[in-house]
């Protein structure tokens, strides 16, 4: 009976927050938007396998900037380009807050560059631009580390002998020793079973916040801390990877030679060392740690994941792959390692390489922004402590800077001459001070190791072309391709 009324007593003071909550949000002008439920707010209102899509549908009713309500969560969406681009860039300053995702705060705590804001955000940043620029990213020298791998990628599809193969985890680890270059100073062999696991764990993780259940944590942390679930075990497994960074860091820390850093981990510690006295600094190792992790994560997965969905696209459209081909042919020739300087006189192969990134749209929901103070925008009043969602999936679909936004297109990028046009809506990285800072290294890696397997090899499936299916296996978090058995012939 005592735990029967406890249970009561918590639900009535439950409603009285959440009465009180809605009631303090009406002092300000809010952008319009549904009516929420007590405590679930307005997630019925939401497709479970792609929320993306039911914020494009209810700014049909209530416009390009509406409030709605995940779950306690106040939430701001912005809706098409014109919105995000006002937001992002016009108002860069205002909208620079990132969002306390519970998922990303729990593996932080707060710290490193992903999750920060404020003087914390600012020094990580900086330093992360500059050092990651002085390791090469977006220069020759970095171009030079893509090139090697792209060799090692066409070895190993070499040993295939032109049978079928998934190449998920093989794009991973070739993407993912770029970023540990940079990062850590090496890459891995393709063998090398740690690497292999930590490359394991990423995947695992990429899928569980890009599902259901990812879903359901980010919205009701406090009570699936509580439950049993699979969440326990992806954070279980986060701290492996944890572990991971912190034995390099330690390896880093028994070789360091101060006048000569390898890489990022050796730029931090010593700035952890001439700054050691000042108790303001933001460098220290709970710093350090996530912002590897930030980085090794997100250098991984995204374009891997986009390489690998443009080999999908590649195989359904075959007559695509041929028309790069004969382009890298006449350009590049057999021999010749392909290099960015190539890319002017690749029009056509470099608008495919647009257009595939703008076709997967891979993180449809960006990552969520914060106002750290209220905020005025378009004529409301934007509440201190609301999540703000630009909507990327919005604006790389919009119809009124896209032709055919719901087809695969290359004359998006193609003007009537056929030579490359930008198109100011194209923000796979998002936009302002918030986007993301490996922007130069991926643009990088996705024409190499794309141009690179396209001079080599031609690919194919066993099914045919009709059995690609371009519509993602995930979309929530992320949009994650589907996995298929490929054919890379060689040349």
């Amino acid at each position: 009976m005592d735990f029967f009324a406890t249970g009561i007593l918590s639900v009535l003071i439950l409603a009285l927050v959440w009465l009180f909550r809605v009631k303090n949000s009406r002092k300000y002008r809010l952008p319009p938007g549904p009516v929420p439920l007590p405590f679930i707010g307005n997630l019925t209102k939401l497709q479970k396998d792609a929320p993306f899509k039911s914020f494009l549908k209810l700014s049909e009713t209530y416009g390009p900037v509406m409030t709605l309500y995940l779950g306690w969560q106040r939430t701001v969406v912005l809706v098409g380009y014109d919105a995000v681009k006002e937001a992002l860039v016009d108002q860069a300053d205002d909208f620079t807050g990132r969002g306390p995702l519970p998922f990303l705060v729990k593996v932080t705590k707060g710290y490193g560059l992903g999750i920060s804001n404020g003087e914390r955000w600012r020094q990580l940043r900086r330093f992360t631009l500059t050092t990651l620029r002085d390791f090469g990213m977006g220069r020759k020298g970095m171009e030079e580390w893509i090139q090697e791998e792209s060799k090692h990628l066409r070895l190993r599809i070499d040993t295939f002998n032109g049978k079928p193969f998934d190449p998920t985890f093989l794009l991973s680890r070739t993407v993912s020793n770029v970023i540990c270059c940079l990062v850590f100073g090496q890459r891995f062999s393709y063998e090398d079973k740690k690497f292999l696991h930590i490359l394991n764990i990423v995947s695992e993780v990429v899928n569980f916040i890009s599902s259901p259940m990812g879903q359901m944590y980010n919205t009701f942390p406090w009570l699936m801390e509580h439950l049993p679930g699979h969440h326990h075990t992806v954070f279980k497994k986060i701290e492996e990877m944890k572990d991971f960074v912190r034995m390099k860091i330690q390896e880093h820390k028994e070789t360091l030679d101060p006048s000569s850093p390898r890489d990022f981990i050796d730029s931090f510690l010593i700035r952890i060392n001439q700054e050691k006295d000042i108790p303001t600094t933001e460098f220290h190792l709970d710093n350090l740690v996530p912002t590897v992790l930030n980085l090794f994560m997100a250098g991984t997965e995204t374009t891997s994941s986009t390489i690998r969905y443009g080999l999908s696209v590649l195989i359904k459209y075959p007559n695509i792959q041929e028309k790069i081909q004969r382009e890298i042919d006449s350009v590049i020739g057999p021999g010749c390692c392909p290099s960015m300087e190539n890319r002017k006189s690749l029009p056509f192969t470099d608008a495919v390489i647009h257009e595939i990134q703008r076709f997967l749209d891979i993180v449809p929901l960006s990552l969520p922004h914060y106002t750290l103070q209220d905020i005025s925008f378009r004529g409301y009043t934007i509440p201190k402590d609301t999540v703000i969602i630009p909507l990327l999936h919005s604006v790389l679909k919009d119809e009124k800077e896209w032709a055919t936004p719901w087809s695969f297109n290359p004359q998006h990028f193609l003007d009537q001459n056929d030579n490359f046009k930008k198109n100011p809506a194209f923000l796979p990285f998002a936009a302002g001070k918030r986007a993301c800072v490996g922007e130069s290294l991926a643009r990088m890696e996705l024409f190499i190791f794309l141009v690179s397997l396209l001079q080599n090899f031609t690919f194919s499936c066993t099914e045919g072309p009709d059995s690609i299916n371009l519509i993602p296996e995930y979309s929530r978090f992320a949009n994650v391709p589907r996995r298929y058995q490929i054919i890379a012939t060689p040349r």
